[in-house]
């Protein structure tokens, strides 16, 4: 195996991102070494990169990634998330993040919000942790990540998404509970908006309203199991009209808010019946506060509940969710490329100027 690993880093927004090289590491304990054999962009990668979103810099950029086992450490085995030794050659997926198992947060059941957290494409190279993004040749797990098998013939563009967009989905319905034969209302058409539209679609939901203010995207929801795609760009007249046809005007079951927009989380309050459940994971960036009452809350006996990141168990849930149905919703048709690694700075000018919902970077190709 070469000693060395090739890395796109990233300095800064406005900044072109800089080919570097580093030495591969030792393994401690519990640590891991893939070949990273792709990796999608992100939203968040192209908040990132356009100066949106901060990070500090510089740092390797890309999260969602697919990787091969390289090299194991010394010493005891490192295992799944079922308990399995892990081998050299087998492909994985592995968390957003990775957590301590010891701190106040990860005793509660929470390890996504570890007080210790390690962010993968998120690490500032001054931790002493370069290869921690997946913009490039490797990708070195630390002790505390999730790792999960991927089986054999999904693709691995498809594979890539799991860790992020569709693990996220997985938890935003774990966290809304059962939907069968629920009338179900998703805000945002973005890769989110169509895996949530997928998974409510193949857990039973007998209404999956999408609503987007990009028309494209909406029309691209009706192969992703919507029953109702609505484009909301001149108002949400329609989308309130859908949502009280088909509710016999009681409201939505559940909301599931994934574009970040207040206005939309504030539809989604107005769209959700008494005793309804809205789960909001956009709202990750900064923007205006939202406004609806704490008596409305009250009298509509709503429940509302954030998602950040997510738990081990959906990774699995995710990894199982692709594997059975990518020949059922057409995902790799949501992605472009590949790009070279070399060429990582079209990638995102692709992402960041078209319509794709993913760009693929493969790293080890030629």
């Amino acid at each position: 195996m070469t000693r060395t690993c090739r890395s796109m880093v990233f300095l800064g927004p406005g900044q072109p991102l800089e080919l570097r090289e580093f030495a591969l590491p030792s393994l401690r304990s519990g640590e891991l070494l893939v070949e990273v054999l792709c990796c999608t962009l992100c939203g968040s990668d192209l908040h990132t990169y356009e100066g949106h979103r901060s990070v500090e810099c510089p740092t390797v950029l890309g999260h969602e990634i697919l990787g091969r086992v390289a090299a194991l450490p010394d010493g005891p085995a490192v295992r799944d998330v079922e308990g399995h030794a892990l081998d050299v050659g087998e492909t994985v997926s592995w968390s957003v993040a990775a957590s301590c198992a010891d701190c106040f947060f990860c005793r509660r059941k929470l390890p996504q919000k570890c007080e210790q957290l390690f962010k993968y494409g998120h690490q500032p190279l001054a931790t002493g942790h370069p290869l921690s993004g997946g913009l490039a040749d490797f990708c070195r797990l630390a002790q505390g990540t999730a790792i999960v098998r991927v089986p054999d013939g999904l693709p691995n563009e498809v594979a890539c998404t799991a860790n992020c967009a569709t693990a996220t989905v997985a938890a935003a319905l774990r966290v809304a509970g059962d939907v069968q034969n629920q009338r179900v209302v998703i805000l945002g058409a973005g890769m989110l908006g169509l895996t949530a539209s997928a998974m409510s679609h193949e857990r039973g939901a007998s209404e999956i309203i999408v609503a987007d203010v990009n028309a494209q995207r909406v029309e691209s929801t009706r192969q992703f199991g919507a029953t109702q795609a609505i484009d909301i760009r001149e108002g949400s007249q329609d989308l309130r009209s859908t949502v009280s046809d088909v509710t016999d005007r009681r409201g939505a079951d559940v909301v599931l808010e994934l574009s970040g927009s207040p206005d939309a989380v504030e539809l989604g309050f107005e769209l959700l019946r008494t005793g309804g459940r809205m789960i909001l994971v956009g709202s990750v960036f900064p923007a205006r506060p939202v406004q609806f009452s704490a008596e409305a809350i009250v009298r509509k006996l709503a429940r509302i509940e954030g998602v950040h990141n997510y738990a081990p168990q959906d990774l699995s849930t995710a990894i199982r969710f692709l594997a059975g149905s990518h020949l059922t919703y057409p995902f790799a048709d949501l992605i472009e490329g590949p790009y070279r690694l070399a060429d990582a700075e079209a990638a995102f000018r692709c992402a960041i100027d078209g319509e794709a919902f993913r760009v693929a970077v493969h790293p080890g190709m030629s």
